[in-house]
């Protein structure tokens, strides 16, 4: 038997993009076919929902809001909820797994650091950074960045991307030979194509999680109209049709 767990989803609670609850968002999974989902709100570095002016533990609790009441409603039910973080800097984001509510609040200097010194608190952490859409274009973004150093995975498939965009990702990962990950990055109900990953395994830990993508574990997947395919089966979102049309760079 296989787990399918979303692996990027955004809340209302904890993203200002986010138009949906985090509870709500169960049911709408299971009825797709997922055993579990990875909560990963933008952070206060990104587009949050949470007052930054706040003090630190009272913004820290609101950003867990959306996970904290999923979790709860979660409870009885043969779905997990499991917890993460989406962490911009400039345009270039990262998903963090391996960490908690806990790690925040211990860590009020977080946003002090630059992308090298963030990658070695979450390391030494127990964390890990996974490049989230590393070759996204949208009108918002000047250019693509890069940091093969600071990254122990790469989102090589993103339902909100292109397929050429979601190939350059996968070619970047096996020129990396970093785990691969695929996730919706929902922010809203939609019948539109979705993204996971399919662990031989259940998860019920954003530690279990972690650990499960550095051995290499978990298989990206497109999740479609009830079809679940893993990504290397689609040849248009691993063989890229062209370069990238934004300038590329080594940050």
């Amino acid at each position: 038997m296989s787990y399918l767990y979303e692996t990027h989803l955004h809340t209302c609670e904890g993203s200002a993009c986010g138009e949906v609850s985090g509870p709500d968002y169960i049911d709408y999974l299971i009825g797709k076919g997922y055993n579990g989902m990875v909560v990963t709100d933008h952070f206060f570095t990104g587009n949050c929902a949470v007052d930054r002016t706040l003090p630190w533990k009272e913004r820290v609790e609101l950003y867990c809001e959306g996970f904290r009441k999923a979790k709860e409603a979660s409870e009885g039910r043969d779905f997990d909820v499991i917890f993460g973080m989406e962490y911009n800097f400039d345009g270039d984001e990262f998903l963090i797994y391996g960490l908690n509510r806990q790690w925040l609040l211990n860590n009020p200097d977080v946003m002090t650091l630059d992308r090298h010194g963030l990658y070695k608190l979450v390391k030494q952490s127990g964390g890990i950074m996974v490049h989230a859409h590393p070759f996204r274009e949208r009108n918002y973004l000047k250019d693509i960045k890069l940091t093969p150093d600071v990254c122990d995975g790469i989102e090589v498939y993103n339902a909100a991307n292109t397929p050429n965009q979601n190939a350059l990702a996968y070619k970047y990962a096996l020129q990396l030979k970093l785990p691969m990950t695929g996730g919706s990055d929902i922010h809203y109900f939609h019948d539109k194509e979705m993204g996971g990953v399919l662990s031989p395994n259940r998860i019920t830990s954003t530690v279990e999680f972690k650990d499960a993508l550095l051995a290499g574990l978990l298989t990206p997947v497109s999740v479609f109209e009830g079809r679940i395919t893993p990504v290397d089966q689609i040849p248009e979102q691993i063989n890229p049709a062209g370069n990238p049309t934004f300038p590329v760079l080594l940050t």
